[in-house]
């Protein structure tokens, strides 16, 4: 297996701290908003990472955080706290708040079959830990106690720029509670580890602590989270390439600090989604969901296959028209997969060995999944392979790719159909009246009954899926 390591900016043949057994973090939303498609994007890079290391026989514990608290509202690290800012566009509570959107981003993973990881953990839920952290921090000279908040001393860390191979004039500030120049802080670099005296004068969250009631930092809730159940030594860590600077190299900082050895040996980082306007992004405004491309008909898994048809280093770009490509691909490849009938045949074992081995071979090179969609075509087309061998090497690469490649064959019941109708006859009468949220709940309870709809001037158009 072999990856593009941030941290060396090579590509190298991985291993693990453990025969056979792979430590995996990977960063999870920040939930105060729907995750935009650049961000399932990321997580179905991580899915197809986890996938290729369970089908080439490793033991993979995979845990995520979920970012319940604090974190502003701009990329940049400026601006009002993006949790506390949705609590008061929705006019709910910061709790509620977080307790939707993490429920809205199941449901985004589960509709691209992205596997849920091992353990996903609040941010909420682990104060303890940061505060332990953040105390030793303090004891062994790393971080300093001003204007009553918590820094990190980044000038104490000498590798500070190693991962994003920078130097601090080429940066901007990496402070978590601002990115212009603070004269609490010794070095402009120097990150939050915990807020007593913010600018917000209304943090909705705040727990006691050994320097007073307070919140902490953004990045350290990660190295705490990973510490807390993958214990001092990480293989693979994950994230968007916009998270190398500040938050990986911030977490790098105070855990090797905290820890006194190396903690992470592989960086693994995807490249952006862009649009004709750049990278995606909710601070810009409009943004794009998993549910805008569902009203919109197409099938969540066409949006995966697009993702896997470029390089998850790549900059990828979206448009409806590569979209509509896409879903051509997808649709002519389970068309011609479906017309497969199993003969219950013994399988031509050296020719099936060989399209496992290419397989492998592409899926074990930095993840090269766009190779493994031509192989798939490739297989469909070889007349030496008999069907029985070919519906055994779909399956073998659905189990990375998870394309839905073989579906079961629904039968659709007077009985079903009739309840579909009804409820598409519910969902209209509920958008009369302006029920939007309704509404959409109808339309997620037709998913789970295989059913796809879509709004049309003619009326609304029902696909079985």
């Amino acid at each position: 297996m072999k990856l593009y390591n941030t941290l060396t900016k090579q590509i190298e043949v991985f291993e693990s701290n453990e025969p056979g057994i792979v430590k995996m973090y990977t960063c999870g939303p920040t939930v105060y908003h729907y995750a935009h498609i650049g961000n399932i994007r990321t997580y179905i890079f991580e899915d197809i990472l986890e996938k290729t290391l369970k089908y080439i026989g490793f033991d993979v514990k995979r845990v995520m955080n979920i970012t319940d608290v604090g974190h502003l509202s701009d990329d940049s690290d400026t601006g009002e706290d993006k949790m506390l800012k949705a609590a008061k566009r929705d006019n709910t509570s910061v709790s509620e708040i977080a307790d939707f959107y993490t429920k809205e981003f199941y449901k985004d993973i589960d509709s691209v079959n992205i596997k849920k990881p091992n353990i996903i953990s609040k941010a909420t839920d682990n104060i303890p830990e940061y505060i332990k952290i953040i105390k030793k921090l303090l004891d062994d000279g790393y971080a300093y106690i001003s204007n009553n908040n918590v820094y990190f001393d980044v000038s104490k860390y000498p590798d500070y720029y190693k991962l994003s191979g920078l130097n601090k004039e080429e940066l901007l500030v990496g402070a978590r509670d601002d990115v212009s120049l603070d004269e609490h802080k010794h070095n402009p670099a120097d990150f939050g580890l915990w807020f007593t005296n913010s600018k917000f004068d209304h943090q909705a969250l705040k727990w006691d602590s050994p320097w007073g009631e307070g919140y902490p930092g953004w990045h350290i809730e990660c190295s705490a989270i990973s510490m807390k159940f993958l214990g001092e030594y990480l293989d693979i860590h994950c994230g968007g390439v916009d998270n190398i600077f500040p938050h990986h190299t911030n977490e790098i900082a105070q855990s090797e600090s905290y820890l006194g050895h190396k903690w992470c040996n592989y960086w693994i980082h995807s490249g952006h989604l862009n649009d004709k306007n750049g990278k995606m992004s909710k601070s810009n405004g409009e943004f794009l969901t998993m549910k805008s491309l569902i009203d919109k008909g197409y099938n969540p898994l066409v949006y995966r296959l697009l993702c896997l048809q470029s390089h998850y280093r790549n900059n990828l770009v979206f448009s409806y028209e590569a979209m509509d490509n896409a879903k051509n691909t997808y649709e002519k490849l389970v068309n011609k997969i479906s017309q497969i009938e199993d003969e219950k045949l013994s399988i031509n074992k050296e020719l099936v060995d060989s399209y496992i081995t290419k397989f492998k071979d592409s899926i074990e090179n930095d993840l090269n999944t766009a190779n493994t969609i031509t192989y798939l075509f490739d297989i469909l087309k070889d007349d030496n392979l008999n069907s029985s061998s070919k519906l055994y090497l779909i399956k073998e690469y659905d189990k990375v790719l998870s394309l839905d490649l073989i579906k079961k064959e629904k039968k659709i019941d007077n009985e079903l159909e009739d309840k579909v109708n009804k409820l598409v006859e519910k969902r209209n009468l509920l958008k009369k009246e302006k029920k939007y949220e309704e509404a959409d709940k109808i339309r997620e309870e037709l998913l789970k009954l295989g059913v796809q709809i879509k709004d049309t001037r003619e009326g609304v158009e029902i696909k079985w899926i």
